[in-house]
């Protein structure tokens, strides 16, 4: 008896000491319980919460839209939609993808305003690639200074060569190289089959990779 009660005051002592810290002492999985208490999120967590993915939608956002000057207004609309909504997300583990979502679906969704209808488009010639064959995934973070291939001219062309392919390529690529989202995921997101979303990330690389190869060798 006694020692189940020293157990419960262990744990409430214990609740008690993390809500005490400030939001950027917390891990990222707390600060998200912590914004997910009350009614509405509490509005210095959630500034620190912000703080720490900005980085992350600014790069979907990028890579998605790379032509559209707006992404900042598409930015300030994710997050409204995350003050919006994040009591509703049941496994705080699983925000930065369940984050991601939301800024590819805002994507799709001013798409949509916009009427902008995308056609399948053919890159230079079909290529018979599987899915898996090429062993060159797409960087997601900024460059090391460690890293062999880390120059700016190289990077430079990557960004470039990502936002030369047509959109459907591109939306997919970057929701897998750079989101790391299954194929599965992709394939519902889209609106497209299995099949296509696999066809389409191979022409990707093929492409990246023939582009980029005089930085590869």
């Amino acid at each position: 008896m006694s020692q189940a009660i020293s157990a419960s005051w262990l744990t409430a002592e214990g609740k008690q000491s993390q809500s005490k810290l400030s939001p950027e002492k917390l891990s990222n999985y707390d600060l998200i319980l912590r914004c997910q208490e009350g009614f509405n999120p509490d509005r210095v967590a959630f500034a620190e919460l912000l703080n720490r993915y900005q980085s992350h939608v600014d790069r979907i956002l990028y890579h998605l839209a790379p032509d559209w000057q707006d992404r900042a207004d598409l930015a300030q609309e994710v997050w409204i939609r995350v003050y919006r909504n994040i009591k509703r997300l049941n496994e705080p583990m699983k925000f930065r993808g369940w984050l991601s979502r939301i800024a590819t679906n805002l994507f799709y969704d001013e798409l949509r305003k916009r009427k902008r209808v995308s056609h399948p488009v053919s890159l230079d010639a079909p290529r018979r690639v599987d899915d898996g064959e090429i062993e060159w995934d797409i960087v997601s973070d900024y460059p090391s200074p460690n890293d062999n291939l880390a120059t700016r001219e190289f990077y430079d062309r990557l960004r470039l060569a990502i936002a030369d392919l047509p959109e459907a390529f591109r939306t997919t690529i970057v929701l897998r190289e750079i989101d790391g989202l299954a194929y599965e995921e992709i394939a519902e997101m889209t609106g497209v089959s299995l099949g296509t979303v696999k066809s389409r990330i191979a022409r990707a690389r093929a492409k990246l990779q023939s582009v980029l190869q005089p930085y590869l060798d």
